[in-house]
């Protein structure tokens, strides 16, 4: 192989990678967007992700089943996000706080479901994982079909994701529900829209498609459960939809950008540089931390995002 087609060759493995690590950021930075699009900030996505991850695990595991997976991860994550919701949006917490609190819930009970179910062992039980499917047609195209087209089953679902949440965000009546009570909800609620049916729709979404994030990290990707397994990527997610500006297509091209962040670690660990590969580990927090600081100040966020909204406060 020539020096320019290994090049070309490494490239496109390279841009497929992060493809594959972008889809859990993908699948969770849209489930974000929905909350926050109508005041909800859910600082627990991380919480919605290791759930999805945990419970995904599980089914498949006992199942023998990698698309009942995915389908128990978006159960887990839509319990892990109304949960957020019963605690914020009907009891009126600190969203904020209530985030962070779901985040160490879910990293203790899904620590402790995990040892329950398999004790301490020191070999990682493993589940089914999804095939890599070729998209007839378009699998074939040069460059653009392996990075796009021959991908899981997971990664074909966030591409019709990203195309419903357009949709969703800007040609639907939903939509413009999400945005008024993002921006206002007391007059969202004045002309009869229900601020806190609009919320929990929107909670519900965040929790399918944050749970899926998770499911993309144990039956897309791994193949194994261990503690904490997202990593912080529901952490990196947030930022996502910060960078994204919370539209599906902004939200895309940061999930693409941070997934190569991601990518990019581990092509160099697998380099042999004599590096410390914790290093190389930091790579994808580091970019995600620089690019964050480089959009301070220039991204606007709904009037009412966090604020807990009560119908008797004017």
């Amino acid at each position: 192989m020539s020096g320019h087609a290994g090049f070309l060759a490494g490239t496109v493995d390279l841009t497929a990678a992060a493809v594959r690590m972008a889809t859990p950021l993908l699948f969770a930075g849209l489930g974000e967007a929905y909350s926050e699009r109508c005041g909800l900030l859910n600082i627990g996505l991380e919480a919605v992700m290791l759930t999805g991850a945990f419970t995904a695990f599980m089914v498949a595991t006992v199942t023998g089943n990698p698309y009942l997976g995915v389908a128990g991860g978006a159960v887990g994550g839509v319990v892990a996000a109304l949960l957020h919701a019963l605690v914020t949006v009907t009891g009126k917490a600190d969203q904020t706080v209530a985030g962070l609190g779901m985040n160490f819930l879910a990293s203790g009970v899904t620590s402790y479901g995990f040892l329950k179910a398999y004790g301490r062992t020191t070999t990682l039980p493993s589940c089914p994982v999804l095939p890599v499917v070729a998209l007839p047609g378009l699998g074939r195209i040069p460059i653009l079909g392996p990075v796009f087209f021959q991908q899981s089953v997971l990664v074909y679902l966030a591409y019709a994701a990203l195309i419903g949440s357009w949709i969703c965000f800007s040609r639907t009546e939903y939509g413009v529900r999400m945005d008024a009570v993002g921006e206002n909800p007391h007059a969202a609620d004045s002309v009869g829209i229900s601020v806190a049916r609009t919320q929990y729709l929107a909670a519900a979404a965040n929790g399918v498609l944050g749970g899926i994030g998770g499911a993309c990290i144990t039956v897309a990707t791994l193949g194994f459960f261990t503690e904490n397994v997202t990593s912080g990527r529901g952490y990196i997610a947030l930022v996502v939809v910060i960078l994204g500006r919370r539209k599906a297509g902004g939200i895309f091209l940061a999930a693409l950008m941070l997934g190569l962040a991601d990518a990019l670690q581990f092509r160099f660990q697998s380099m042999g540089s004599g590096i410390p590969s914790q290093v190389f580990i930091m790579f994808p927090y580091v970019a995600t931390v620089v690019v964050l600081f480089l959009s301070v100040g220039k991204v606007r966020t709904p009037a009412a995002l966090g604020l807990p909204f009560n119908r008797r406060a004017r």
